[in-house]
C-alpha cells in the first residue's frame, strides 16, 4: 500500500500567508514532519501526528516521510517559504533517487509557498522588477569557493541579488564577505536591504546604501537584497522609500 507525501510551503510567517492549496495538504495529513521551529507553525490538529528534526537532518527527514508514505500513510513535510527554494523539496527527491525503489511509487506533490524573497520585495516595492539571481551563503553544502564565483558572476552580470543564509553563528563572517566582493562591482550608493522576519510581529526592513552596508544587521532570519546599477529609490513623505528596478535596462554601448 502506498499513500501520499505533500512538501508544503508555509511562506514566511504570517497565517494569512499561507496559501488555501498548503492549509488544506496540513489538514489532510496524517503525519506532519519539519524542522521543529518551522513545525510549531503548524496547528496540531486531532489524530496527528508530528515529527520535529533538527535543522540540518533535511535528507534524515526526507527519508522519514518516505517511508510513512511507502507505508500508506497521508504524510506533509514542510518548509519555511517555498519548498522548492534552498528548502525541502530537494531534499526529497534526492532521497527518492538514491533510495529504496518503492518510493518512486509514492504519491509526491509540492505545494508553494510565498518565498521571503517575494514578502520582502512587496513590502519594499519591486525591487526584483528586472533580472534578479539567488544565492545561499551558507557553504554547509557546498564550498565557500564555489559561493564567491557564483555571486562574482551575478555582480559582473548586474543582477539584484537576493541572499539567502546570510549569517549564523557558525558563519559570521560570509556576508560582510559578499558585501566586500559587490563593493568591488557595483556603486557606492546601491541600495542594500535588509528585510528580517518578513511578515512577523517583530518585522525590520532596513535600507541602506552599500558604502554603509553592516552585515550586523542580518541574522538568519534575514533576506539581504543587493540591487543592481538600475535600482533606485522613490522618496516618500511619509516614511521609508519605496524600492523599485526599472523592466527597462539601459543598452550596452556598442
Amino acid at each position: 500500500m502506498t499513500g501520499r507525501l505533500a512538501i508544503v510551503g508555509l511562506g514566511p510567517g504570517a497565517g494569512e500567508m499561507l496559501t488555501p492549496q498548503a492549509n488544506a495538504e496540513l489538514a489532510r495529513a496524517s503525519d506532519v514532519l519539519g524542522y521543529t521551529t518551522y513545525l510549531a507553525r503548524v496547528p496540531l490538529r486531532p489524530r496527528q501526528q508530528r515529527h520535529a528534526s533538527d535543522n540540518r537532518e533535511e535528507i534524515a527527514r526526507a527519508r522519514h516521510a518516505l517511508e510513512l508514505a511507502a507505508a500508506g500513510r497521508e504524510v506533509a513535510i514542510v518548509s519555511s517559504g517555498d519548498p522548492g527554494v534552498f528548502a525541502m523539496a530537494a531534499a526529497v527527491f534526492e532521497a527518492i533517487e538514491t533510495g529504496d525503489p518503492v518510493w518512486r511509487d509514492v504519491d509526491v506533490i509540492v505545494v508553494p509557498g510565498i518565498s521571503a524573497m517575494l514578502a520582502a520585495a512587496a513590502r519594499l516595492g519591486a525591487p526584483l522588477g528586472h533580472d534578479f539571481c539567488v544565492i545561499s551563503l551558507s557553504d554547509n553544502l557546498k564550498p565557500w569557493e564555489t559561493v564567491v564565483r557564483r555571486l562574482e558572476a551575478a555582480l559582473a552580470a548586474d543582477f539584484v541579488i537576493a541572499l539567502y543564509n546570510p549569517v549564523s553563528k557558525a558563519r559570521p563572517w560570509q556576508l560582510g564577505a559578499a558585501l566586500d566582493l559587490a563593493r568591488a562591482h557595483r556603486p557606492p550608493a546601491t541600495p542594500v536591504i535588509f528585510a528580517t522576519a518578513v511578515s512577523r510581529p517583530d518585522e525590520t526592513i532596513e535600507i541602506a546604501d552599500l558604502r554603509a552596508a553592516d552585515p550586523a544587521r542580518a541574522d538568519m532570519r534575514t533576506l539581504v537584497l543587493i540591487g543592481s546599477s538600475a535600482t533606485r529609490l522613490v522618496a516618500r513623505p511619509s516614511g521609508q522609500p519605496w524600492v523599485y528596478t526599472p523592466r527597462s535596462a539601459p543598452q550596452d554601448s556598442p
